[in-house]
């Protein structure tokens, strides 16, 4: 009998939000099971909230240090939806039966360096899903999860009155270069959205964030908008997420918090592409992207700049045919 499980995501915020109803259908299937999750130190916060699972166990620096902590657990069973390296090692270091999630790294690559898609159609949560179902546990359709503790709900009462009766979210952030909106093409979109905006994403957005809200006080006044760009931790930003009419994102983090909270997206896609199975799940959405290139996409990941020297993939985004109408 199953008693305690492992599963190990190790990053990044996306991604461990995709992993939740792995997470949820786990503990459904299996109620009186112990269930823990081991990720790095810094995405702890987005699983500790969580009720399915019982104890968050935390990569830090020293890999064997998480190993030896993971050895006196005593699972039964590993559920690797990371599958690299430092998971190989944990599951032979700890010995017992898992299942990993198939990353399809071969056929991402060809998709990148000869746009040959052998990509299944099918959503990455349908695929984590897989590792769990030979114990019988089944999709319960109920989308992503994420949990904001009281302390990290974000009040509207001392905002604005444009904002208190409703506002569009704006998460400005990405990884990588090559997955945000230069900060011209951001006002540019700000531009074509005539709901109240609140800018959010985390400290490496503040400088752009300023310099977006400060271009509209000085040239368009009358436009409501606001950053929380560094100010918010995640769950606060989360909460602005959840109370948003509805939200832009680029390809990161927020998008898939979003898709938990049901609301709908306007996805801005640069070098990512949703044929990787990450686009918002179960939730309305409409992708913003450039179609026309031939380079793209370029990455499974992102650059820190474009390779071409180019960036048309956001460069040449034209948003005057998208509706940025009420969800």
């Amino acid at each position: 009998m199953i008693k305690k499980v492992l599963i190990i995501r190790f990053s990044s915020i996306g991604d461990i939000v995709l992993t939740t109803p792995v997470v949820r259908c786990l503990k459904k299937r299996y109620p009186h099971l112990s269930l823990h999750y081991c990720t790095k130190k810094v995405y702890q916060k987005i699983l500790l909230d969580n009720p399915s699972i019982d104890r968050v166990i935390v990569l830090d620096k020293c890999l064997k240090d998480c190993i030896q902590q993971l050895q006196k657990e005593k699972y039964d069973l590993i559920i690797d939806l990371h599958h690299n390296l430092r998971t190989f090692l944990i599951k032979r270091f700890l010995g017992v039966k898992s299942f990993s999630f198939d990353k399809l790294n071969i056929s991402k690559w060809l998709y990148v360096n000869f746009k040959i898609n052998f990509l299944p159609n099918r959503h990455i949560v349908d695929r984590y899903m897989q590792t769990v179902m030979s114990l019988g546990v089944d999709n319960d359709d109920q989308g992503l999860d994420y949990f904001i503790a009281s302390k990290d709900h974000v009040s509207l009462e001392t905002f604005p009155t444009a904002f208190r009766t409703g506002y569009v979210g704006y998460a400005i952030g990405g990884q990588h270069f090559t997955k945000r909106l230069p900060q011209d093409k951001i006002i540019e979109l700000c531009q074509r959205v005539e709901q109240p905006i609140i800018l959010l994403g985390g400290p490496e957005d503040m400088v752009v964030g300023e310099a977006v809200v400060d271009y509209f006080a000085q040239h368009f006044p009358q436009k409501p908008i606001m950053h929380f760009c560094g100010v918010y931790n995640l769950s606060q930003s989360a909460s602005l997420v959840a109370q948003s009419s509805f939200i832009i994102a680029h390809d990161t983090g927020l998008m898939h918090i979003a898709a938990a909270f049901k609301k709908k997206i306007y996805v801005v896609w640069g070098n990512t592409h949703a044929a990787w199975g990450m686009y918002p799940y179960q939730t309305s959405f409409v992708s913003i992207e450039n179609n026309q290139l031939a380079c793209r996409p370029c990455s499974k990941i992102g650059f820190a700049r474009c390779p071409k020297k180019h960036f048309k993939c956001m460069r040449h985004l034209v948003f005057d045919t998208v509706d940025f109408g009420e969800s």
